[in-house]
């Protein structure tokens, strides 16, 4: 039986459908997809077929890419495996995921790269080995950038360590050059964030838990921003949280540096007024801020300052959350609802085609990845709809964490598929 879907707005700037709405058919599993203009009122559905959705507010674009996840594999299965870690991406609408280095061992060299892309082989998700910069992150010496590149390191990152020693980054940044190579930093300087559990600001004060300042995030923005333009090679910032991070990188694009950005669903959504239970479940880095840098980060994504929206989906076990504030571990695993989030958070202010441009073809056209647009029988897709109001349920989690704050919430936008290697993978 082939799947029908009715009446989907297409946004695909590569696409010859985009701005159009289309029928598709779907054929059996490995078969292409067919377009077609869709048809005026009610269509008739033969007995062959199964009609998946029609409506006016259902939609289909490129494939979601997230560029900063973790699957915790190889070294900590407990938490995610890349088993789960596709599962969750796949409900979420990501046909492409770029995978952290900070695993055990480390993803810091060739074979460590051709692990993972042998692992996820055959899968409804393409996975991208983000390779590390220093060797075994310990910020000490440059890892083998380049010979992690030749066998499809995706880009460089030390993940959740960034890089914090200002020559050795130097370095990495004309290694990198050598081979119009992407750095991705999370800005966060470790001895200014030493001890910190939350941003530093009223919230901290009344709670009585020490902060983290704005200078943890903009003094490190600051000083690769410095290297940039030194060495004039290519660098991304994932994780931006303030306004004043978000007015760096503004005037450093102005410039002409080669510099991108990406936010969290988590910091477009919340603030740290979400930490007054002490719930652990919001303890993330960086830090959720304010309500005027929220609105910052909101307004950088509309004029174009941040490029990417990224989960930074990083699961953990019940016992590594379940403990008391201080000492539980960072991290949300939102990658399942990430679009929800979103949609939800910035649909007021940002409009669909933004959202959808930072999720698609703007990680693609900064991190080189070739896409087709939606013709028949190319491309990856995701379906999603919008005014369609849902509930994400324990029984819906994917992952094999659930460190996700949002579960049990309302949403009025949800993915409800993907299509990927002429194949189609429904949500239920």
């Amino acid at each position: 039986m082939s799947v029908k879907i009715r009446k989907a707005k297409v946004i695909d700037p590569l696409s010859q459908w985009h701005g159009k709405t289309v029928d598709i058919q779907l054929q059996a599993p490995g078969q292409p997809a067919q377009f077609s203009e869709a048809a005026e009122g009610k269509a008739s559905i033969s007995s062959s077929d199964k009609l998946l959705w029609e409506g006016e507010d259902l939609f289909i674009s490129g494939g979601f890419i997230d560029i900063f996840a973790d699957y915790r594999e190889p070294g900590y299965e407990q938490k995610e495996t890349i088993e789960s870690g596709l599962r969750a991406a796949a409900a979420g609408g990501f046909t492409d995921v770029f995978l952290v280095p900070n695993t055990n061992p480390v993803t810091g060299s060739k074979s460590s790269v051709q692990y993972l892309l042998q692992k996820a082989k055959g899968g409804p998700v393409t996975i991208h080995p983000l390779g590390c910069i220093t060797k075994d992150i310990e910020g000490i010496s440059l890892a083998e950038m380049l010979d992690m590149q030749a066998y499809g390191a995706i880009a460089f990152t030390d993940g959740w360590k960034p890089v914090q020693n200002a020559g050795l980054m130097l370095k990495a940044f004309e290694y990198a050059r050598s081979f119009d190579g992407v750095l991705l930093q999370l800005p966060v300087d470790a001895s200014l964030s030493a001890g910190g559990l939350m941003h530093e600001g009223i919230m901290s004060t009344k709670l009585g838990m020490a902060g983290i300042p704005v200078l943890a995030e903009t003094i490190l923005i600051h000083r690769d921003i410095e290297l940039l333009r030194y060495t004039d090679s290519r660098l991304h910032i994932t994780g931006v949280s303030t306004a004043e991070g978000v007015e760096m990188i503004r005037k450093a694009k102005a410039e002409g540096l080669k510099i991108t950005a990406s936010v969290t669903p988590y910091h477009l959504a919340l603030t740290d007024e979400a930490l007054a239970s002490y719930d652990s479940a919001y303890k993330v880095t960086p830090v959720l801020r304010s309500e005027a840098d929220r609105r910052a980060l909101i307004h950088g994504l509309k004029d174009g300052t941040i490029d990417c929206i990224t989960s930074h989906h990083r699961p953990h076990e019940w016992d590594a959350k379940a403990k008391e504030f201080e000492y539980s571990s960072d991290g949300m695993s939102v990658q399942e609802v990430a679009f929800s989030i979103v949609y939800d958070a910035v649909q007021d202010e940002v409009s669909l085609e933004t959202i959808i441009e930072a999720f698609t073809s703007r990680p693609a056209e900064i991190f080189g990845l070739k896409r087709t647009g939606l013709e028949e029988g190319t491309g990856s897709a995701t379906l999603f709809a919008i005014d369609n109001e849902w509930t994400f349920s324990p029984q819906q989690v994917k992952s094999a964490s659930a460190n996700n704050p949002f579960i049990g919430r309302s949403f009025s936008a949800r993915v409800l598929g993907i299509v990927s290697q002429n194949n189609i993978h429904l949500n239920s």
